[in-house]
């Protein structure tokens, strides 16, 4: 595929696998256009993961998150004549005060980024992706059922976007991952359907780019992230869309990239944008890059689907 937006490494994520410098290496031999590099930023000890207790303090974990950056942009020069590596992060919103901490990764790195990637992976302070037990907390919290917790989730995804306007936004509905019904179309809950719409309002309002994220069909679920009626409506506002694996490490790079232009295909989408750091960002001075496009049947003349 020619490229992602979305990626992690075991280097500089606890659940991921693999050194920073191979996941670009396989990029590279896998034909990709350009890769986003979008480790996690540091979060505080309250929300640390399991398989960071004992491994991170909020100290070593901020400490963690900058030579990520220091390597990242070491790799995207090394490799910048044979691929183009965006140098990124994926925002951790948890709460309000994250702005705070968000805020303070794009003033202290400003100059080196090219983009970031706004997600949600909390609801009501629980992570909500993470196994069953913790989305079940989140669950419980929000009112005790899914139709409660989506509606939340969605609204705390609005508090995120129009506190950062995130170029580029993040598995949208990933709230569907552990829920009871995991193929949702969010049939019949009409109040979450507001707030999805306002959200994708708001995303196409200030011309940020939704995310088209494979992952989800890598972890069963019948439909990328979003799903067919968010990208019909996303679409129907002029939204545009970007492409993603989600890779947690070298083994993932492009996993159902053919499932996911079927999917592309299905829902009438006829450009896909990328990150381009030659074409100079002139509407978000926070970043070097900014976006280009290409249209579906470009993409699908590039060498990649038949060299995978």
């Amino acid at each position: 595929m020619p490229f992602s937006h979305h990626s992690h490494s075991g280097q500089f994520c606890a659940h991921a696998q693999d050194q920073l410098e191979d996941v670009v290496l396989a990029a590279i031999a896998r034909g990709f256009r350009s890769l986003a590099l979008t480790e996690h930023i540091y979060r505080p000890k309250e929300d640390f993961y399991p398989e960071e207790e004992g491994l991170y303090t909020e100290a070593s974990l901020k400490e963690s998150f900058g030579l990520y950056m220091k390597e990242a942009s070491r790799l995207r020069e090394k490799y910048s004549s044979r691929i183009e590596i965006l140098v990124g992060f994926e925002a951790e919103w948890i709460r309000p005060s994250s702005e705070r901490d968000i805020n303070d990764v794009l003033r202290d790195y400003k100059g080196s980024l090219d983009f970031f990637l706004g997600s949600i992976h909390h609801v009501m302070s629980h992570p909500i992706d993470f196994d069953r037990e913790k989305y079940d907390m989140a669950l419980r919290k929000a009112g005790g059922t899914d139709e409660k917790l989506f509606l939340q989730y969605f609204l705390e995804m609005g508090s995120m976007l129009r506190a950062l306007k995130p170029p580029v936004v993040g598995h949208f509905d990933l709230i569907r991952l552990k829920s009871d019904t995991p193929d949702t179309q969010f049939e019949g809950m009409d109040e979450v359907w507001k707030v999805i719409r306002n959200n994708l309002e708001y995303i196409a309002s200030y011309g940020g780019i939704l995310e088209l994220n494979s992952a989800a069909l890598r972890k069963g679920l019948a439909e990328p992230y979003p799903c067919l009626p968010i990208c019909q409506y996303f679409m129907s506002l002029g939204g545009r869309f970007t492409i993603s694996d989600d890779s947690h490490g070298v083994a993932q790079l492009g996993t159902n990239y053919h499932r996911l232009l079927d999917f592309i295909k299905k829902v009438g989408i006829e450009t896909i944008w990328y990150a381009d750091r030659r074409t100079q960002s002139t509407s978000d001075a926070r970043f070097r890059a900014g976006f280009s496009s290409m249209s579906v049947e470009e993409l699908i003349q590039h060498p990649y689907w038949s060299l995978a």
